[in-house]
């Protein structure tokens, strides 16, 4: 696996691997590395004939510093888990200049409204920071196919919807969540929370698994009602929020139409770390 340090490095090695006229896949990250970013690469592999990862904390899509200077770092591990999992072919590990030559600043998107739902309510200017550093990314590795996980629903509808307004030559793969034994949805945050607490915040994929029973049987906002119940009980959890939304325009709803598709989002802060989850409904 070739470790790719800097932008100049990475545009000699795609341009070798496009004269060859290999098919790339790709799927970026932030590091902190667990199994469910090396499923995104298993189904690259099956797909493409060269993958790629990158590896980089993008400073313009946190709003909160603290969040910024918490968020787990550590380079050589992911690296080595990445080269042990015979998945990847290469990795990006770009500098802030080589993403930003000028200054670390987000140009703004319109992505048709879904930057104003759920995330981008409560984290203003994300996802033009999202948008700004996959973008670039794309526009430097050119993949011809691309791989998010669904945990993060609004950031993958958001990255579809920003390759369709650019017209960027890349398909976009959502890939399921990816759970521990116990329902809880793998994410680079829960290494901040202590085992013990690892085990009882399952209750949020408990709890989305009841609202999937729920659904069409009982009205919105008595779902509502119920998973409020649940998190008024729970120690040291705090429900930041939840609501049931079409899986197009990501708008909340508040009755369930036949022809349309919901899925369940909710944000659990569980002592100070804060875990996001969805399910599609069913």
């Amino acid at each position: 696996m070739e470790v790719l340090k800097n932008k100049k490095t990475l545009q000699d090695f795609i341009e070798r691997q496009k004269e060859m006229g290999k098919k790339i896949g790709f799927a970026p990250t932030m590091g902190a590395l667990h199994n469910g970013h090396l499923s995104l690469y298993e189904i690259a592999r099956e797909e493409n004939d060269l993958v790629i990862s990158s590896i980089f904390v993008n400073p313009t899509q946190f709003n909160n510093s603290d969040d910024l200077a918490k968020y787990p770092r550590d380079i050589n591990r992911d690296i080595l888990i990445l080269e042990n999992s015979g998945l990847v072919d290469a990795v990006y590990v770009p500098e802030v200049t080589d993403i930003y030559p000028e200054k670390a600043e987000s140009q703004h998107y319109d992505f048709d409204g879904l930057e104003n739902e759920m995330e981008g309510k409560s984290r203003p200017g994300h996802f033009d920071g999202v948008g700004t550093v996959v973008e670039e990314l794309f526009r430097q590795i050119r993949p011809d196919n691309a791989y998010f996980g669904e945990k993060d629903f609004q950031q993958l509808a958001i990255i579809k919807k920003m390759v369709e307004k650019k017209q960027l030559p890349i398909k976009i793969t959502g890939v399921p969540i990816y759970r521990a034994e116990n329902g809880l949805a793998l994410s680079s945050r829960n290494q901040r929370l202590h085992e013990d607490r690892r085990e009882t915040s399952k209750i949020i994929s408990e709890t989305l698994k009841k609202v999937n029973d729920w659904f069409r049987v009982i009205t919105v906002p008595e779902i509502k009602e119920r998973v409020i119940d649940i998190f008024d009980h729970q120690h040291g959890m705090k429900l930041e929020y939840f609501m049931i939304a079409d899986e197009n325009s990501l708008k909340e709803t508040d009755f369930f139409y036949k022809d349309k598709s919901y899925r369940a989002f909710i944000v659990v802060v569980v002592d100070g770390v804060r875990l996001i989850d969805n399910m599609h409904l069913d």
